[in-house]
């Protein structure tokens, strides 16, 4: 696995950079699923307008104006934020402390962040005084809505992270109620539906502010958001971050992470050779509550595909899970699951950029605003929903004896949802088509 950067050039090109451990593989494929879905939604915002489905708004700007104090302490503020942490990622950080904990912690340097403030606010200053006019005037401009993606993206990144840590403190209430504040602020537990739900919240009501039509923009939002998930879970599959499913009690690995076939019984031996791991002893909990509570499933995968497309062990997890690796008990990672697991993740990719494919090709075909969102919904929510009975997560019970992951719960939702949406914009398309147009209303 790559837990960060530091680990792919070593892997790759057998050098040892140890100032790239603070770049996080997860996090960087986060920010090109930000970058490819802007890119995106930008395209398809464009083409909405050229079809005069959207429209620009008309705003009142003050030009001329040199950079105020408040300007300019808001880009200080900024820069010694960036330049406190990414200097003391360089040259303060404890070669003992994890890049991720040092960003979260107090930590940092603060001749870097004195630095980078400087340089800040001397850019903005440089900036507002290049249009510097003796007298400050008013002027009209026309924004479109694809020039707002800028504000979207940032909208989603920071409503996203918010979301997705209140949806996972409140998936794990007993953890979130004895250590709150570490909870909040750890580098670890989020939730994607959670950083959905809020991250759309959150912008459609900044786009409604601005004059834009949701159903055009949601519509155009639809393809942009599933390939932005498929490429995230690449990260989830890199760094593996945890998102792996059952175990496949087909297979076997050894302690480097080896995946072979495993002999009949050889699984249930595995269970009592580990069973602190899995139960525990008398001084720990362990993750079940006896070995035959272990989720697993024996699938054995064709011979013509990659053995790890069925079963991964993911030694070196970001997660620091499993059991401790022979000859790297000095590495930071040195971890690998005492037996191969169902990489969901590399599923979520596969199913995500097919529905991206599907989305992309009939966008020009559905005519009916706010349709292809309600696909989008539909078929995001059945694709959890189908992962979720490989993936472990704690279920609530339901009624009547059924019992459903947070996930699951919230991908019925969309799924219901998504299905209600398309009625609905049918119905009222269908209405609008049959009332008499106005030329004809005096004929």
């Amino acid at each position: 696995m790559y837990p960060n950067l530091y680990y792919v050039f070593k892997n790759w090109f057998g050098v040892e950079w140890h100032w790239l451990s603070f770049l996080n593989t997860f996090g960087l494929m986060v920010a090109v699923a930000f970058l490819v879905a802007a890119w995106l939604l930008s395209q398809e915002l464009k083409r909405k307008e050229k079809m005069g489905l959207l429209l620009p708004k008309e705003e009142t700007i003050i030009v001329g104006k040199p950079a105020s104090i408040m300007e300019m302490a808001i880009n200080g503020m900024l820069g010694f934020f960036f330049g406190f942490k990414i200097i003391g990622l360089l040259f303060s950080k404890p070669a003992d402390v994890n890049p991720q904990d040092y960003i979260f912690s107090s930590s940092g340097n603060a001749l870097g962040g004195l630095l980078f403030a400087g340089v800040l606010i001397f850019l903005k200053w440089k900036e507002k005084n290049k249009v510097r006019l003796k007298e400050p005037e008013k002027r009209i401009i026309r924004i479109w809505p694809h020039d707002r993606v800028g504000d979207f993206v940032v909208l989603g990144l920071v409503f996203g992270i918010l979301g997705a840590k209140l949806f996972d403190n409140l998936e794990r209430w007993d953890e979130f109620i004895k250590d709150p504040i570490g909870n909040l602020f750890s580098n670890s537990g989020l939730t994607f539906y959670g950083g959905l739900i809020m991250a759309s919240i959150a912008i459609c009501w900044h786009a409604h502010r601005k004059g834009i039509k949701l159903s055009h923009l949601v519509d155009a939002a639809a393809p942009a958001l599933i390939i932005a998930y498929a490429i995230g879970r690449i990260g989830c599959q890199v760094a593996g971050d945890g998102d792996w499913g059952i175990y496949n009690s087909a297979y076997v690995s050894d302690n480097q992470g080896n995946v072979r076939l495993a002999k009949p019984g050889e699984f249930e031996k595995m269970l009592d050779q580990d069973s602190t791991y899995f139960i525990g002893d008398k001084m720990t909990k362990g993750r079940y509550p006896a070995l035959k509570a272990v989720p697993h499933a024996s699938f054995k995968g064709p011979g013509f595909l990659p053995t790890w497309l069925f079963a991964y062990s993911y030694p070196q997890n970001v997660n620091k899970d499993g059991l401790e690796m022979k000859g790297l008990e000095n590495d930071e990672y040195n971890t690998v699951l005492p037996s191969p697991v169902f990489p969901t993740p590399i599923y979520e990719t596969i199913m995500g950029t097919l529905i991206f494919i599907f989305l992309w090709t009939r966008r020009k075909k559905i005519k009916t605003p706010w349709t292809m969102f309600g696909i989008y919904l539909m078929l995001n929510g059945l694709e959890r929903f189908t992962i979720e009975l490989l993936r472990v997560n704690i279920s609530y019970d339901v009624s009547g004896g059924i019992s459903l992951t947070q996930a699951e719960i919230i991908a019925v939702l969309l799924i219901i949802s998504g299905m209600g949406l398309i009625i609905w914009s049918r119905r009222n398309n269908n209405k609008a088509l049959l009332q008499p147009q106005p030329e004809n209303i005096n004929s």
